[in-house]
């Protein structure tokens, strides 16, 4: 595809704009295609490559049909339940998960060989597998990195950065002492964010054993648990974390009330149009890591249900999409990351150009760390559940409700409860 398009990626998370309605009669020459909130930023770009690629299928159509984000999930599971279900449908690993141990997806290893899995990045495939199938197309990624204020900062007498959890332990101190400011915003609310549950991995917490069990109430699992107490009852963390979402990290980074916020690349064009004072003192930096040095990727896949009655016209137009031109038009297009080694080594990736913008700098850091990025949160059908449990006894022993080892122990005895038959 040449098509390339100055549109960032806020209106995959923000609009809320639906076109069509699902089938209910199956076409084996159709290839009906479920998007999540693409509509209608995006148009113009899937429209092209919708006729490009029945041009060169010229047996096949494609019935793109946009949902809402907050619909799909509902939407995917009465549709699957239903037999009415789409051909190809965009979700997120850990949705898909739910649905992989119901045995909804397609065996793709059985279409697909190893040649065309490997054009693209081998750790971001595997996120894609459930009880070693693979059940999702890797399509557009995104890496946090961290943006910061750097008046805050100077203010503050911080020279750079935080890089590492105990660099951040100490710069979350600082600003608070000498600004009366709060460094950052890490949500504790179960429903939400998972950047607290991916800090424990960093961190060295390992999740699960083999069989599912419990493997978190470990001394890396009561180290994490510490760490997050002592900076919440030191008063170094806002005391809405335990209600609020990441969406009030955001609120407070562009009200000039935090000196740092973990998100996409992509949010520096939000700061410009809502806070141009405060973009223009923001800078990009790495995301934050533990000692592991382990770098989270959020992955947004493609999936064939099974009882699709197209699967060839699904799997060809999926591999159409995620080719690495195409990818490399849509992250020009959206500000995202692709899923192939390819289009991940063109020069828009590698450098920002002469006149490079905080935005462009923010891009290249956020592919460099796709080198050692994963999914640090096993795909599992009930992956919700330990958050909740995890993120419920955390809060204990922020409220000081528990020891970190009692909360540890309970949250192991609950999990197991669920996970183990």
């Amino acid at each position: 595809m040449r098509l390339k398009l100055g549109l960032v990626l806020a209106p995959l998370i923000l609009g809320l704009f639906s076109c069509g309605s699902p089938r209910t009669i199956r076409d084996e020459n159709t290839v009906e295609f479920w998007t999540m909130q693409l509509q209608p930023t995006f148009n113009p770009y899937f429209n092209e490559l919708i006729a490009e690629f029945e041009e060169e299928y010229p047996q096949q159509q494609v019935r793109w049909i946009d949902i809402p984000w907050a619909a799909m999930e509902a939407r995917i599971v009465t549709s699957v339940s239903a037999q009415t279900a789409p051909d190809l449908v965009n979700l997120n690993p850990r949705f898909a998960a739910l649905l992989a141990g119901r045995n909804a997806w397609l065996d793709l290893d059985e279409y697909i060989s190893e040649e065309v899995r490997s054009q693209y990045l081998e750790a971001i495939w595997d996120a894609s597998r459930f009880d070693g199938t693979s059940f999702g197309i890797p399509w557009y990624l995104t890496t946090r990195i961290t943006i910061y204020n750097q008046e805050i900062f100077q203010e503050a007498g911080i020279d750079s950065p935080p890089q590492t959890y105990e660099e951040l332990a100490q710069v979350a101190q600082q600003v608070r002492e000498e600004t009366g400011k709060y460094a950052f915003f890490v949500t504790f609310s179960p429903n939400d964010s998972g950047e607290v549950l991916e800090s424990l991995v960093q961190m060295g917490v390992e999740l699960l054993n083999e069989d599912g069990s419990a493997a978190f109430n470990s001394p890396e699992g009561v180290a994490a648990f510490d760490y997050w107490r002592e900076l919440y009852q030191e008063g170094w963390l806002p005391r809405d974390v335990l209600t609020q979402g990441h969406q009030r990290a955001i609120e407070l980074y562009q009200g000039g009330e935090l000196a740092l916020v973990t998100t996409g690349p992509q949010f520096f064009q939000t700061i410009a149009n809502n806070a141009p004072d405060i973009a223009a003192v923001s800078q990009p930096a790495p995301q934050i890591s533990g000692d592991t040095g382990k770098i989270a990727v959020a992955v947004m896949n493609l999936l064939i249900p099974r009882d699709t009655v197209n699967p060839e016209g699904a799997i060809a137009f999926a591999l159409f999409l995620t080719n690495p031109e195409n990818q490399l038009a849509f992250s020009q297009v959206a500000n995202t990351l692709p899923s192939t080694q390819d289009t991940l080594e063109h020069e828009y990736f590698q450098t920002g150009g002469d006149n490079a913008t905080p935005m462009d700098e923010a891009r290249v850091i956020s592919a460099q760390q796709l080198e050692r990025a994963e999914v640090l949160v096993p795909p599992r059908s009930n992956v919700n559940q330990l958050q909740a449990i995890l993120y419920d006894n955390l809060q204990a022993t922020l409220l000081g409700e528990k020891t970190v080892e009692e909360a540890l122990a309970d949250a192991e005895e609950e999990w197991n409860a669920i996970a183990l038959p």
